[in-house]
């Protein structure tokens, strides 16, 4: 299962860097492909994590989530 993340506020590869961490440390998420140009990540799932869960982390990194869709 995956999921498409819509993240504003990257700037840099640093950015990119602390989202892809916030993402990759939740239980039931096996990877994360973030997009600095698309200002998007793009989840793959093991079990289904619930968008709430998915955007708190995101917030908690200092970045704000658009919208959350299935991939």
């Amino acid at each position: 299962m995956k999921k498409l993340i819509h993240v504003e506020g990257m700037g840099c590869q640093n950015c990119v860097k602390h989202v892809t961490e916030a993402l990759v440390n939740l239980p039931g998420v096996t990877g994360a492909d973030v997009s600095l140009e698309k200002n998007q990540a793009v989840v793959t799932l093991a079990n289904d994590v619930a968008d709430d869960v998915l955007r708190a982390a995101i917030d908690e990194a200092g970045y704000d989530v658009s919208r959350i869709e299935s991939a």
